[in-house]
């Protein structure tokens, strides 16, 4: 959504149920539901209507609520509507009545002269706005698809890469095999959320949890290992890449220096692990997310190893397996 416009009929025919629903209905101003929403957040214009217009945020969806129900109907009352005029002299994307409040006959007809929608809610105004900032998150926020499989283990969000044909389905399917959920396979989408977190999910939920194996064609994980095998969606918490063995290459082997890949900006911890014949891959990346979680919480292997290490050469019981118990010139 972010490379196009998302208009004011885009948020109008969004199909969200139960809690996401935003319980959206068009009152007046039709033709101004091609207008783009370019700012996602939401401005309460009740200063506005009073006649402060100073820093009014009038690029934003403006929502009406009790409070400014009220004075709209004052002014309805006193015939007022030069106060009105004023608000619909900016570009506003459109405005939105909650309650179930019916906005007075002049306050539509200066709307539609305006080419400004204006639609309404029966949530209250508290409720309407989180959902819909929840909406704008989703719909606002960066995202890119790659190459790759998503996978869930021991609770940890795993995004598995490499080139075509190492073995990421096949460890997918294993890890799947062992208890572990798909949550996409191929193709993932992944978005940045809150600026801090990588959220990750098939592109499309009718075909994320079908999965290509060589040699035997698609397969339905959902179908065949049950619904509790795949998962809609989850954080990227590690990325680990699989690689054919070089020979010529040398591999971490002791872990004591933190790798990260960047996606959109978040610093996700990298694993890169090779691959050849005889490695037990799926035991590898779950030991890596037990390892992984670890850390989460503050314990280190490889530092502790390494701090082990010092303290036994301090001992002197190095020197002395080394040497031997005698001294020999």
């Amino acid at each position: 959504m972010t490379e196009k416009s998302f208009t004011v009929l885009d948020l109008l025919d969004l199909n969200l149920t139960g809690h996401d629903s935003l319980n959206l209905r068009c009152l007046g101003g039709r033709t101004g539901l091609s207008k783009a929403i370019g700012v996602p957040d939401i401005n309460r214009p009740g200063l506005a209507l009073s006649g402060f217009y100073e820093s009014f945020a009038h690029e934003r969806v403006q929502l009406i609520g009790r409070g400014e129900f009220a004075y709209l109907k004052k002014l309805h009352e006193e015939n007022n509507t030069e106060r009105i005029r004023r608000l619909f002299s900016y570009d506003i994307p459109c405005v939105i009545f909650s309650r179930s409040l019916v906005p007075p006959e002049d306050f539509l007809e200066i709307a539609e002269e305006a080419n400004c929608s204006v639609l309404q809610t029966d949530l209250e105004s508290t409720e309407f706005s989180t959902r819909l900032l929840r909406v704008f998150d989703n719909i606002f926020t960066p995202r890119k698809t790659l190459h790759g499989v998503l996978v869930e283990v021991y609770g940890l969000g795993i995004l598995l890469m490499g080139a075509s044909g190492v073995g990421k389905s096949e460890t997918a399917l294993e890890l799947v095999e062992r208890g572990h959920r798909l949550v996409a396979d191929d193709i993932v989408e992944i978005r940045c959320v809150h600026g801090n977190s990588i959220l990750g999910a098939g592109p499309n939920a009718l075909i994320s949890h079908h999965m290509e194996v060589r040699g035997i064609g698609i397969i339905n994980i959902s179908q065949l290992y049950g619904i509790g095998s795949v998962q809609e969606q989850k954080e990227v918490q590690l990325v680990v890449k699989l690689e054919e063995w070089d020979n010529n290459k040398v591999y971490d082997r002791l872990g004591t220096e933190n790798h990260t890949e960047d996606l959109l900006g978040v610093k996700v911890p990298f694993l890169e692990i090779p691959v050849k014949p005889g490695r037990n891959l799926p035991i590898i990346i779950e030991a890596a997310a037990m390892n992984e979680r670890l850390k989460a919480m503050g314990y280190n292997s490889a530092k502790e190893f390494n701090q082990n290490v010092l303290k036994w050469i301090e001992t002197g019981e190095a020197q002395t397996a080394f040497y031997g118990t005698e001294d020999t010139y």
